[in-house]
């Protein structure tokens, strides 16, 4: 499955659809931080600031939502939680996205995807290995916990 238009959907009103909405969120919520202790990374990887081998250890050796996702669709457990590559698992999630639109997963990567790597595009089999080499490229300069801390900022889902 492949969309037609790769052009992403996160915008700065993502999700924001009156004016009531926009008023609430642009006048007083935007600037209040967000406090949000739940993710998929052992606390320990960030308490050491540990770098990341790449977008997998990141993305998909530890989230049981994009593994159930992945075993609905079909997937062989050895691309989900076995030994296949790093890309071949990626390869593996990019096929699946596409059929998650409608839940949770497929804002939830797009998200990701825009804040905290600048990638608009939709996430799927055509745009795989562009993702898949820019996400792993932008990764060599992060570690975890300063990480968290850089993009604590709204504006760096929007710089681009």
């Amino acid at each position: 499955m492949e969309f037609s238009n790769t052009k992403g959907f996160i915008q700065l009103d993502f999700l924001l659809k009156s004016k009531t909405a926009e008023q609430l969120y642009f006048q007083y919520a935007e600037a209040m931080p967000i406090i949000d202790y739940h993710n998929h990374l052992p606390p320990d990887v960030i308490a050491k600031n540990k770098p990341f081998r790449d977008i997998n250890s990141v993305w998909l050796d530890g989230d049981h939502y994009k593994w159930r996702a992945m075993r609905t669709l079909g997937v062989k457990e050895k691309f989900i939680t076995g030994d296949a590559s790093s890309k071949d698992k990626f390869d593996q999630w990019a096929k699946t996205v596409p059929y998650t639109i409608g839940n949770p997963l497929f804002h939830w990567t797009h998200l990701e995807l825009k804040r905290y790597f600048n990638i608009s595009d939709l996430l799927q089999p055509s745009s795989s290995d562009a993702i898949f080499e820019e996400t792993n490229h932008q990764l060599k300069s992060f570690a975890s916990k300063s990480n968290v801390e850089k993009h604590e900022s709204r504006n760096a889902l929007y710089n681009g």
